[in-house]
């Protein structure tokens, strides 16, 4: 079964990130990347991406006059995607394990972020 599991925050929290030290930032990471490893060897990673920050975001709502009707940055307090993982697994029980992992992922002083992860069963017959 193929779920996404989004990883969505705030302008504020995005700042608030880049306002880590490196250590923090590398550890953050770190665990990431070690998770996609494991998956990989599992055979249980499909895919990640993380997203350009919200500033670079547009908003696209259809058409008014041949035109596409847009927002523009998103507000602070606005939530958006950050990014995603795919995964492939036998159980939602397992997605939701792999989400676990990366909401605890360190924060500063390798506090657990715990960032709320949403997690998605495909639809249709790509499930």
């Amino acid at each position: 079964m193929k779920y996404i599991l989004l990883m969505s925050g705030t302008k504020a929290g995005v700042d608030a990130y880049r306002a880590w030290s490196k250590k923090d930032i590398d550890a953050h990471m770190a665990v990431l990347i070690s998770l996609n490893r494991e998956l990989t060897q599992s055979g249980e990673f499909v895919a990640t991406q993380g997203l350009a920050a919200p500033n670079e975001a547009t908003l696209v709502r259809g058409v008014k006059d041949g035109v596409p009707v847009t927002d523009g940055i998103f507000p602070e307090s606005k939530e958006f995607l950050l990014g995603y993982w795919i995964v492939d697994v036998a159980t939602p029980e397992r997605a939701c394990e792999i989400a676990a992992r990366i909401s605890t992922a360190p924060g500063p002083g390798g506090i657990p972020t715990n960032m709320p992860i949403e997690v998605r069963q495909f639809g249709g017959p790509h499930g």
